[in-house]
């Protein structure tokens, strides 16, 4: 880990992070502005530009540990700027917007556009904004909208404006002197974690969530009901092969009491991955729970992943239980363009009922401990049929 101090909006954050964490990934899970959208994470959509000493990057190619010292502007740090109060003003006008994703990155390009290029013509506009990515506008909106706020400006010329394009000529950091005031007076910030999610046991109660454990990912919660004792439940669930043998896909090859090695096959329709890695199992045995943390790296992609796994048996009868489940993961690599998809959200909670029904089973019948249970697969019109009906129901209030 290094530590890393840097002027974010106008306020300094300082945090320990690895070396190869990505300046997108900082800002939205260490510092919490999630206006910074990432897409590709390969440094070709342009969703994730943000400003770095005043200049325009791709912050999910951008190392965190190489902007210590520096000023980075997000789109929530625009609110005192002339010149995004007009781009913003523009997008409005000019319908330059629809989904919204593409955005933050496309207003700081637009931005960047008019402080850099006060004479550029469409063409010039159209080569300029052609590192952004936008799936839905046609670009006609955006085009007008930057032609429009550089029209206006060589039309009725802005004091501010110029005295940043003045900075800018001088090769100095292109930031109103007040942003730059503020951000001087300003004693320091700490983003604080989320709370603890209600699976997970407190921290002063348990050993399985030691204090500072919260992670940092994609987070999603499910359960399952299972007709037996929470007692026999939680037995089981607390068996390191009985669990992997109930979870689809999952193999350990190697265990030293907690801690295994193993690996774990995922089929998303077309797509397949293999991870190979280790997990370290920490139990409460009092609240009936428990912390399944692991990490591994797909063979094929290179992609990395890492996870925590809560979980909570409860009683709901004297011969019913509850198991709640809280996935805590985040990706690297090739398949991170998938890692916060609502289709595989919707994937990983069909998983966590299919290991609900295959812990049934294996309740059901010990002896057939040793037989393989089936892979989960998407099947994407069953899910998509499945979600609309959910839907449905919701409208009329069912």
């Amino acid at each position: 880990m290094s530590e890393v101090s840097m002027e974010i909006n106008g306020r300094m954050v300082a945090r320990d992070v690895a070396p190869r964490t990505h300046l997108g990934d900082f800002l939205r899970e260490e510092v919490r502005l999630t206006g910074t959208n990432l897409s590709c994470e390969h440094g070709v959509c342009g969703a994730c530009t943000v400003l770095l000493d005043g200049q325009p990057v791709r912050s999910c190619i951008t190392f965190a540990v190489a902007c210590d010292g520096r000023q980075v502007t997000t789109i929530e740090g625009y609110d005192d700027d002339p010149i995004m109060s007009r781009v913003r003003a523009a997008f409005h006008q000019h319908h330059a917007l629809q989904c919204g994703f593409c955005t933050p990155g496309m207003v700081a390009t637009a931005r960047d556009i008019v402080l850099r290029l006060p004479e550029a013509d469409e063409a010039r506009v159209r080569i300029e904004l052609s590192g952004n990515i936008c799936r839905c506008t046609g670009y006609q909106g955006i085009t007008a909208a930057v032609m429009s706020v550089l029209s206006d400006l060589r039309a009725q010329p802005d004091a501010q404006v110029d005295a940043l394009r003045s900075l800018m000529a001088e090769g100095k950091t292109a930031l109103l002197p007040a942003a730059q005031a503020s951000a001087a007076a300003f004693t320091g910030f700490k983003a604080e974690q989320p709370a603890a999610a209600p699976v997970q046991p407190q921290p002063a109660a348990t050993a399985a969530a030691p204090a500072g454990a919260a992670g940092k990912g994609s987070s999603i919660q499910g359960g399952f009901d299972v007709p037996f004792p929470a007692a026999q439940v939680w037995a089981f669930m607390a068996d390191l092969p009985a669990v992997a043998s109930c979870l689809p896909g999952a193999v350990i090859e190697e265990q030293d009491g907690d801690s295994v090695k193993g690996k774990i096959a995922i089929k998303f329709g077309p797509m397949a991955a293999a991870f190979n890695g280790t997990a370290q199992l920490e139990r409460n045995e009092q609240q009936m729970s428990a912390m399944l943390r692991g990490s591994g790296q797909d063979s094929l992609s290179q992609s990395r992943a890492k996870g925590d796994i809560g979980y909570r048996v409860l009683a709901v009868s004297e011969q019913a239980s509850r198991v709640e489940v809280d996935l805590l993961y985040a990706l690297q690599g090739p398949l991170a363009q998938f890692s916060r998809s609502g289709l595989v959200q919707d994937f990983v909670r069909r998983m966590i009922a299919d290991f609900g029904r295959n812990v049934t089973l294996r309740l059901q019948n010990p002896a057939g401990a040793g037989q393989a249970l089936p892979q989960a697969e998407l099947k994407p019109f069953r899910m998509f049929m499945g979600v609309l009906w959910e839907r449905i129901k919701r409208l009329f209030g069912a």
